[in-house]
């Protein structure tokens, strides 16, 4: 009886083994964004995302242009603004609203869609994975939070401005602005500008250079939108 439960715990502890190690992968995942949000509160950091990082370490490399929100065209700004996250200067890094809405659709049956706020892209690109999952999505909700709290709505809109792909390789909108259209976002049309903002969703399948006619649909719409967007962009004046 006793060799055969010394076997049966000689099995059970690479299991536990195992459990130990997811468990100290997750602690580190949690505990590096707790400790680097606070650092990227600095306008002299410059943080690079997980793609970029991967893109480093395949030896791929990149093109970045870091810019401070002050030097990007406002009329890229307010089409980012008003194309992935309107509510961006009302909410606290989820917009509840939206959640419920997604929600209801949910279980009405409806087509699934997404309800991701800037803050929640941020941290995505920052510390998580691309790619959708249940076990991200519980990630990134309360670090969006978190950073939301910590970091300034401007230096949010900054730092993801100048961190979310624009296509493969190419990161920030001021390396996209030059790469689609060879010239920086001060210089972009309002029409230019809205349709960077409507690449973003899928930047390896969208071209703002060559948009399609449903492209075009999208930018005339945030086009619209940028152009009254008024007291919506409160937080980045």
């Amino acid at each position: 009886m006793r060799k055969k439960r010394r076997a049966g715990a000689s099995r059970g502890r690479p299991h536990r083994r195992w459990l130990r190690r997811i468990l100290a992968v997750l602690l580190v995942i949690a505990v590096i964004p707790l400790l680097l949000t606070p650092i990227y509160r600095l306008p002299f950091v410059h943080p690079l995302s997980t793609l970029m990082l991967a893109d480093l370490v395949t030896l791929n490399g990149y093109e970045r242009q870091w810019t401070p929100l002050e030097e990007i065209g406002p009329a890229v700004v307010h089409s980012v603004m008003m194309s992935e996250d309107g509510q961006f200067c009302f909410h606290y890094g989820l917009d509840l609203g939206e959640l419920r809405a997604v929600m209801d659709d949910f279980f009405s049956g409806g087509k699934p869609r997404g309800a991701s706020t800037i803050p929640m892209q941020t941290v995505k690109n920052l510390f998580l994975w691309p790619g959708r999952s249940f076990l991200r999505k519980a990630l990134e909700a309360p670090l969006a939070v978190y950073f939301d709290a910590i970091v300034p709505k401007q230096r949010i809109m900054e730092i993801y401005l100048n961190i979310a792909e624009w296509g493969p390789g190419i990161y920030g909108v001021e390396a996209a602005s030059q790469h689609y259209f060879g010239k920086p976002t001060k210089s972009l049309s309002a029409r230019q500008a809205a349709l960077l903002a409507v690449t973003l969703p899928n930047p390896h399948a969208r071209n703002p250079a060559r948009p399609s006619q449903g492209l075009n649909r999208l930018a005339s719409v945030i086009e619209g939108r940028a152009r009254r967007s008024g007291a919506y962009i409160q937080c980045l004046q």
